[in-house]
């Protein structure tokens, strides 16, 4: 392991008879009381292949069920969070120095004995207001729906959100950007809650489970790895949330024989081969009227997707990206909430199909690569015959190709605009490109854990492919 990758992780060894295995530990919130992903370091020693491998799958096993959390940056970027023995603490780096912010006293509600066993937290932007999901329950692959609770970290008040809904049912709760309010979705409806007076304002009302506002059914989580359904606008005055409409889609009974001596059937609609599936629009709900304005995305709703939608940075403006049914051709559209008016601006076709941001970016769907002050944005396409990285003026007008050469992007680590550089996982091997001028190519690691612009950390193993870089 090289110096660099030693001072931003921890080095453990399973001392076995006369065989150590590195792994490495990441703070990832898989649980309360051990909130760390071991991830096993490759070695050269033949003989340890067949341990490598079972311990691998056992950690792939456990991914599946629970998949890791992001690290919680501070604002800085000098300092993550993490959750231990019930404190929120602070890991400075490079030295490490832990110091605890929030007390397990604090974090422990009237009445109980214990503090809340917290399954992920998030800070609001000015770092003053604390989120916490906790009681966590499992909607289709992930534990997706919760508890969420709310903590002034100046007063320490602590507060559950929600109050007068069911247990566990509240879903990607998350700050307003102006930090006065959370929203999240709840039996299919999205809420607003103002954490000054705890007034819960009611944005939906005609959510149920075959109505479904501000997440998704089960064909857009299988297809594209959408489950967060909804997006704060910059000026935190409305929401825009997808709405799947399943009311024509006829259930498929799933049975039970595990969680009772005696089973019984799971409804889940579920179009089979031949059958369209569920229709999906884009709202824009006004918290002060709470009234949807629909967005005029043209196209059969049953016969294309949109697994893409995120508000433009500093703008009234909404960015989608729609798939045909085949999802062999794309659309990226910029829409207009006031109106519901759409344009399109970048336009796509493949003989095979096109993939989604969910493929490389670890099964997250969320998101949009900006750059130069959001007049620009990084687009990932296979037009040429290879996944490359391209640079899409904001209204379309203007593409410039990023990366050059035989190879596929398999991932973006970071883009850094400060030093005009985009770090990427590639494979297969190439050689430099010397069309890329002044972007030296990174050697080859044997891991690298590379700081996303987002804030966040990610560890990749990469035995097969390069890390490299590129201007933007």
């Amino acid at each position: 392991m090289n110096n660099f990758y030693k001072s931003h992780a921890y080095t453990y060894y399973v001392q076995r008879r006369n065989f150590s295995l590195p792994f490495i530990r990441i703070p990832c919130g898989r649980s309360p009381r051990n909130p760390y992903f071991y991830i096993l370091s490759f070695t050269s020693n033949l003989d340890m292949q067949p341990i490598r491998y079972f311990l691998l799958l056992c950690a792939l096993a456990v991914s599946i069920v629970a998949p890791a959390q992001d690290v919680q940056w501070n604002k800085a970027g000098n300092a993550f969070y993490l959750e231990t023995d019930g404190n929120i603490a602070s890991i400075q780096l490079p030295g490490r120095q832990q110091t605890t912010i929030v007390p397990a006293a604090v974090l422990t509600p009237a009445g109980s004995k214990e503090p809340l066993a917290i399954r992920s937290f998030q800070f609001s932007e000015d770092e003053k207001q604390l989120l916490m999901y906790t009681n966590a329950k499992r909607v289709w692959r992930y534990d997706t729906r919760g508890d969420y609770w709310h903590l002034d970290v100046a007063t320490r008040k602590l507060r559950q959100l929600g109050k007068g809904l069911p247990a566990s049912s509240l879903m990607f709760a998350k700050f307003s950007p102006d930090g006065k309010r959370v929203a999240y979705v709840s039996q299919h409806n999205v809420y607003a809650e103002d954490l000054a007076t705890g007034k819960i304002d009611q944005l939906t009302k005609d959510g149920n489970r075959r109505l479904i506002n501000g997440t998704f059914d089960w064909v857009y989580e299988e297809e594209f790895g959408c489950r967060d359904g909804f997006r704060w606008s910059p000026d935190s005055k409305s929401i825009a949330y997808w709405q799947i409409d399943a009311r024509q889609i006829r259930d498929f009974l799933m049975i039970n024989n595990t969680d009772s001596i005696y089973s019984f059937t799971i409804p889940v609609e579920y179009p089979k081969v031949g059958e369209s599936p569920s229709p999906c629009k884009v709202g824009v709900v006004s918290l002060a009227t709470k009234k949807t304005t629909w967005m005029q995305v043209p196209g059969d709703s049953r016969q294309h997707y949109i697994p893409r939608m995120e508000w433009v940075p500093g703008k009234n403006e909404l960015i989608i990206q729609q798939l045909n049914r085949k999802q062999n051709a794309s659309k990226v559209m910029l829409l207009q909430p006031a109106t519901g008016a759409a344009k399109t601006i970048l336009s796509e076709t493949d003989e095979a199909w096109i993939d989604v941001k969910s493929y490389w970016d670890d099964g997250d769907i969320t998101g949009w690569d900006w750059l130069e002050k959001n007049k620009a944005f990084v687009w990932v396409s296979e037009k040429d015959g290879w996944r490359h990285l391209y640079k899409v003026s904001a209204d379309g007008s203007k593409e410039t190709l990023l990366t050059q050469g035989n190879f596929d992007v398999m991932r973006i680590s970071r883009i850094d605009e400060a030093s005009n550089r985009v770090y990427f996982l590639a494979s297969p091997r190439m050689p430099p490109n010397s069309t890329c001028t002044g972007c030296p190519w990174m050697a080859e690691p044997r891991a690298v854990v590379a700081r996303r612009a987002t804030g966040h950390a990610r560890v990749q193993h990469c035995p097969r492919r390069q890390i490299r870089a590129a201007c933007i």
